[in-house]
């Protein structure tokens, strides 16, 4: 019943009228050729522009020949609330332009669906997504984009019904801005790999307001240099409390290559503060210890 992506011919939508089109990375992934469908019936041919992995969205684009095309307009994901009517559009099963409603069923969920896609406050959706939804549209009532079908549970075996997940359109304008002006999507990198605290690790060291464990630390990154060892407890960010491992990435990766913050944690018991630099976050596997 693990989280999985709905592959095969995937959905997509315009998000800008000179012929950008989104997606899931999954649907494009190694793909020889795009073809892109319109609701017309019209056909172009896609040229892949940019992922990101990580979030599973990618970005194509057509030329329109001078065809006026209409984007879809961008909501706010901030402000969906549990039990807020939405609507799914894709071509499930290759039923094109189908349209499925029904309502938020939570908010801020950590969807990972493979070893190198973990979604970060993916919206829960009841609205009906099968084969072919992947990379359509979640709009609200009014409309407006809140969201990109991404995933279901995996129905194998008697699975559950109803549960499906969705990239939230706030994260998304921000990887679309990113590979247009740099081609991939950057992210911060200190050089470690935090995990929650269990309860009772949480009261034996007295953390209650919050903290990380780290697991993993990378050779030759700033963190190792510094100091920061296996089993260390970090507890701020910028003079900010840490409350867990997905707040911690979140503001990691948010940070710019080059910015410098400053980390607060214990090795040993013994309470430290490091000025670190953040760099760019690698995008082939680092040798840990």
């Amino acid at each position: 019943m693990d989280p999985v992506p709905v592959e095969g011919a995937g959905s997509g939508f315009v998000i800008d009228e000179r012929g950008y089109i989104l997606t899931n990375f999954h649907v494009v992934q190694e793909a020889q050729s795009i073809e892109v469908v319109l609701g017309d019936q019209t056909r172009y041919p896609g040229k892949f522009i940019g992922a990101d992995q990580r979030n599973d969205v990618a970005l194509v684009k057509i030329d329109p020949k001078g065809k006026h095309l209409t984007a879809l307009p961008l909501g706010d994901s901030t402000k969906l609330q549990v039990g807020q009517k939405v609507l799914a559009i894709g071509n499930p099963f290759g039923f094109q332009s189908t349209l499925t409603t029904g309502v938020v069923s939570a908010l801020g969920r950590t969807v990972q669906t493979s070893q190198t896609t973990l979604i970060d406050e993916a919206i829960q959706t009841d609205a009906a997504i099968n084969l072919g939804n992947s990379g359509g549209a979640l709009i609200d009532a009014h409309g407006d984009l809140v969201g990109i079908n991404t995933a279901v549970l995996n129905r194998a075996y008697g699975g559950p019904e109803g549960i499906g997940f969705a990239i939230p359109v706030n994260l998304v304008r921000g990887v679309m801005e990113q590979i247009l002006m740099n081609g991939h999507v950057v992210r911060g990198w200190l050089g470690f790999v935090p995990q929650d605290l269990s309860e009772e690790q949480s009261a034996q060291i007295g953390t209650a307001g919050g903290g990380v464990t780290v697991v993993n630390i990378m050779v030759n990154s700033q963190a190792y240099g510094a100091g920061v060892r296996p089993g260390d407890l970090v507890t701020a960010l910028g003079g900010e409390v840490v409350h867990n491992a997905q707040d911690l990435v979140a503001r990691v990766s948010a940070l710019k290559p080059g910015a410098e913050v400053e980390l607060e944690g214990h090795h040993a018991r013994q309470g430290y503060k490091l000025k670190l630099t953040a760099l760019e976050r690698p995008t082939r596997p680092i040798q840990q210890r």
